[in-house]
């Protein structure tokens, strides 16, 4: 089996877990489940050497220094390729393919996901690299339990060693569709984690965006390498459109695959997410914190100082960060990052 680079994409605003999240300290390296941060985590399924080499984390520079110490007693061999600014994931997934020869195998991972088996996704990763040896892309295909208008779907096409040629990629459907989808059985969720050789993926880039492999190129030509810190050019890299891996390479190549995955994933997307991850026993409520909730059902209490008592209001959550209070309706959970304060954080 072919030794494969993970590849840790640290990014995002941090708005859909404010007020505890924000875009000075997003969602991956602060502790939302257990001790241990969500980059923690993520390098932590990538230290068998067996299987991985040493990891490449795709970050900003104003993040670096969160990620260096947690990654220090982790994965002290990483390397560090620290965005000028941020371009989304087809970009800074180009710099590391760069920074690799084209043969080596890339596992590329957000930061941010929480998974519940990682013997799962580290067979799953062994599988997705054998048919990334053959040259195809191939993306994790996550098992649909619920008809989620959050996520990105892949549909199944004919078997393909391991797993399947990718039929289609649909964007965030509709909640008639997505329910389609789950009884049609024949779809998946997009995890965003992607596995395929460094230089198959550029060879693609090239192909279908190669305005972005070239100011990628030339951004790290002219950056500085310093130890385990690669620095591309800013004023290159700022000429770059920002754009997903999705819209740029695996919705536009001949070469995409998928395996299937149940691995217990969840991308914490708000924090409706979050407390059906810290409630796997299904208790009524879940309380983090100083609180007590009374008469309700469906609620969560996240409290960091003040004590908070919730009475009789059911299917809600309530977070306290320092000066900022959130109360949020979980079906309205995602609508966070529409509050001024969020984005102003």
């Amino acid at each position: 089996m072919p030794t494969i680079v993970p590849v840790v994409l640290c990014g995002g605003s941090g708005t859909r877990l404010w007020p505890r999240s924000r875009a000075s300290k997003p969602k991956p390296f602060i502790p939302l489940l257990g001790s241990n941060t969500l980059f923690e985590a993520t390098l932590s399924r990538c230290t068998d050497r067996h299987l991985f080499s040493a990891p490449i984390v795709v970050i900003g520079e104003h993040h670096l220094q969160f990620a260096k110490p947690q990654a220090a007693a982790i994965a002290p061999d990483a390397q560090f390729v620290i965005e000028p600014m941020g371009r989304n994931t087809a970009p800074a997934i180009a710099l590391a393919a760069m920074a690799l020869e084209p043969q080596e195998i890339m596992l590329v991972c957000p930061s941010d996901h929480h998974i519940v088996d990682p013997q799962a996704f580290r067979d799953a990763a062994g599988a997705a690299a054998e048919l990334a040896s053959e040259d195809h892309l191939v993306a994790f295909g996550i098992q649909a339990t619920a008809p989620e208008t959050g996520y990105g779907y892949l549909h199944r096409g004919p078997p393909l060693g391991a797993g399947y040629e990718v039929q289609s990629f649909v964007e965030k459907p509709d909640l008639a569709t997505a329910l389609g989808f789950l009884a049609d059985g024949g779809y998946a969720w997009n995890g965003g984690i992607f596995a395929f050789k460094a230089g198959t993926y550029l060879s693609e880039l090239e192909k279908h965006r190669p305005e972005i492999a070239i100011a990628a190129a030339a951004a790290l030509e002219k950056g500085v390498r310093s130890g385990s810190d690669i620095r591309p050019d800013a004023d290159c890299f700022a000429t770059i459109s920002a754009e997903s891996v999705d819209y740029a390479v695996m919705e536009n190549t001949g070469r995409a695959a998928m395996i299937d995955v149940s691995m217990g994933w969840s991308d914490i997307g708000n924090w409706d997410a979050l407390l059906r991850e810290r409630n796997p026993a299904n208790e009524p409520n879940v309380v983090v914190g100083p609180g007590e909730i009374l008469g309700a059902t469906g609620s969560m209490i996240d409290s960091d100082g003040p004590h908070v008592t919730l009475i009789g209001v059911d299917d809600t959550v309530v977070v306290v960060d320092g000066d900022d209070v959130l109360v949020v309706a979980r079906d309205a959970a995602q609508r966070i990052g529409e509050a001024s304060r969020c984005t102003n954080s």
